[in-house]
């Protein structure tokens, strides 16, 4: 442990450009920077997927997961800018949208920490795991503006604690990281625990229907300012889609500024949304 891969500083390049193709006042892109450069989020991260890989025989919850969360989050919060469309912060009139997005980027980046603990309440163990981290990363980016920490730090506990869709969340923010979630799921995200796996284990079906998933693109909607496509090879992956990615964005509050569809082989795409 200690390396990031290929994959992570692929994923490192195309963070930071992303934020800053959008970061009006700078400061999530220099969070970003922060983010990426702490050694204990980095060791948190790779011992979340030693115990998620290794020990459990799950999917990949480690740098490179979080890393795609991250990303896809910055897609739909440049998406929903774009159609002007006021974060929850912005509607309450106590924080901007680089605060908004500050909050995303910290909840998407330190989601799955607590996976380290192990996978029964990994997202409350996350919370805990993740506060410290938050108090000294904000810190540096916000520091000596108290309530703005104060705010971005509750709203990216609100995304972490609700990213698995079974508790109530009630702002926009945290919704967009339940659904960037539950867009990662192509299957190069199973490929080491199908590979290692010696016999049925809890979590197959996730592992098996994650193999059939070809691609998932996030882009702006015709109706609605996000269009989520999942590519598949095979019915399986509908599992992906109908018991994970759909319940994710149907018990969020992300749902209205949605377009959802699936498509098989190449046929016509099937809406959901």
């Amino acid at each position: 442990m200690g390396i990031r891969s290929g994959k992570a500083l692929a994923l490192d390049t195309k963070i930071l450009d992303r934020t800053r193709s959008f970061s009006l006042t700078g400061k999530a892109e220099r969070l970003v920077e922060t983010l990426l450069l702490d050694g204990e989020i980095q060791a948190m991260q790779e011992y979340a997927n030693v115990v998620s890989i290794t020990r459990l025989k799950y999917n990949d919850h480690g740098p490179v997961h979080m890393r795609t969360v991250t990303f896809n989050s910055l897609v739909m919060m440049d998406l929903i800018r774009r159609a002007g469309v006021k974060t929850s912060l912005e509607t309450e009139e106590c924080g901007d949208f680089e605060d908004s997005l500050s909050a995303v980027i910290c909840g998407a980046f330190l989601h799955d920490t607590g996976m380290g603990v192990g996978r029964q309440d990994h997202e409350l163990h996350s919370v805990y795991m993740a506060y410290p981290i938050l108090g000294r990363v904000l810190e540096q980016v916000y520091g000596g503006e108290t309530q703005k920490q104060v705010m971005i730090r509750s709203m990216a506990l609100e995304a972490i604690s609700g990213h698995m869709g079974t508790r109530t969340i009630h702002s926009l923010e945290a919704g967009i990281v339940q659904v960037a979630d539950g867009c990662d799921m192509k299957k190069g995200r199973a490929r080491i625990p199908l590979a290692i796996s010696d016999g049925p284990r809890a979590g197959d079906i996730h592992q098996y229907s994650a193999g059939a998933i070809e691609e998932v693109t996030i882009d702006a909607g015709r109706e609605k300012p996000i269009s989520i496509r999942v590519l598949m090879s095979s019915e399986v992956g509908l599992f992906q889609v109908e018991e994970v990615l759909l319940n994710k964005i149907a018990s969020g509050t992300a749902k209205s500024h949605i377009e959802l569809y699936a498509i098989l082989n190449g046929g016509e795409p099937k809406r959901y949304l």
